[in-house]
């Protein structure tokens, strides 16, 4: 039965000053180099056919790492802004809990989780989604209807929206969802593309001992 894993990338240089990423171009830190060797540890077992990222370098370095560390060949790499993170307009570049004490609690948490909050210049999770789900509709599911697993490399957002496609989550449901860093979703699918299993996978620190 084919899996499809969906992976968020390492700490970028923004994501470590708790500054609001979006779609500027941030390389990773050596940290999100080091999530990056630990994913590939932890996914090791399903080597995918094809794999799937977005255009900005912290997720496609981070897709590059595990493909390298899994000495994982003839790979197809497929690069989309479908999948590129959300774009969060004026709030790019600012600092999140500075802006938490600016605006307040509430208005930081509809900006932040919100489905389909406004920011300044920006889009909702609900734009990111209008592209993430097509994309997958029209490129991933395919791939898992071949029977080929599919890695997703990809942002907190985009993998957010892709959940709520593939879950069939409720627009509460998605904003109640957190994807932290270290932690990667396998999903099983039968011969119908229908989800069988699925099943987190926490990044360690330290490989398990026998």
């Amino acid at each position: 039965m084919p899996y499809l894993i969906l992976a968020r990338h390492g700490q970028s240089q923004f994501n470590a000053k708790s500054l609001w990423t979006g779609i500027w171009d941030v390389p990773l830190t050596k940290k999100g180099r080091r999530d990056a060797s630990l994913m590939a540890r932890v996914i090791k077992d399903i080597k995918p056919a094809v794999a799937y990222t977005s255009l900005l370098s912290r997720a496609r370095d981070t897709l590059e790492i595990i493909l390298e560390d899994n000495h994982w060949t003839r790979v197809r790499v497929r690069a989309s802004a479908a999948l590129n993170e959300r774009d969060y307009g004026d709030l790019t570049g600012m600092n999140k809990w500075s802006v938490e004490e600016q605006f307040g609690e509430e208005q930081f948490d509809k900006w932040r989780r919100g489905w389909d909050e406004p920011v300044p210049d920006g889009e909702t999770l609900k734009h990111v989604f209008r592209r993430a789900a097509p994309y997958y509709e029209e490129h991933i599911l395919p791939d898992i209807k071949h029977g080929q697993n599919v890695l997703v490399v990809a942002h907190g957002n985009s993998l957010r929206a892709l959940t709520k496609f593939i879950e069939e989550l409720s627009n509460q449901q998605v904003e109640d969802l957190d994807l932290p860093f270290g932690l990667v979703a396998v999903y099983e699918f039968d011969a119908h593309a229908k989800i069988i299993h699925k099943e987190t996978r926490l990044v360690a620190e330290k490989p398990p001992t026998a």
